[in-house]
């Protein structure tokens, strides 16, 4: 993250860093960011990066990356925010989670509309222009389905 916010900083943009205070103690910040704004969980940087967020955008990365994409990318299923999500895959680091995601449609876990609500791509320049284009049409997981009556 620290690479990539060094090369936005470099090209002119602005970088916002959302941190637990936890480890700002641990000196983990980036001192050289717009603007630091410090947190009191993970849980809370979360929100709050969602909160500011017009995207939701994955590049390569580990466990941390995947965490907070399956999150984003549960709530566009679940109706909860209506952002593009996506995934760089860059040389294809990226083509297993999408066959298992295939597999999950296959077995019926993940709905088609789901699965192609997930923008993905191995040029930016495009991927990006989805993002721009994206019109989510709200589907949430259980939007479908009509109430059950309550037996009185």
């Amino acid at each position: 993250m620290g690479i990539l916010a060094d090369a936005a900083l470099a090209a002119g943009g602005e970088v916002i860093g959302i941190i637990p205070r936890r480890m700002i103690a641990r000196e983990l910040g980036h001192a050289g960011v717009t603007s630091l704004i410090p947190v009191g969980s993970m849980h809370q940087r979360k929100q709050k990066m969602a909160d500011l967020a017009d995207a939701f955008l994955a590049l390569p990365g580990g466990i941390g990356t995947m965490e907070e994409l399956f999150e984003a990318f549960t709530w566009l299923q679940l109706g909860l925010h209506h952002k593009p999500v996506g995934l760089l895959n860059v040389a294809g680091f990226y083509d297993r989670l999408i066959e298992f995601l295939a597999h999950m449609q296959e077995q019926r876990f993940l709905k088609p509309q789901h699965f192609e609500s997930l923008l993905v791509d191995d040029d930016v320049e495009r991927l990006l222009d989805r993002f721009a284009r994206f019109n989510h049409q709200p589907v949430g997981k259980w939007m479908d389905r009509k109430p059950k009556a309550r037996k009185p």
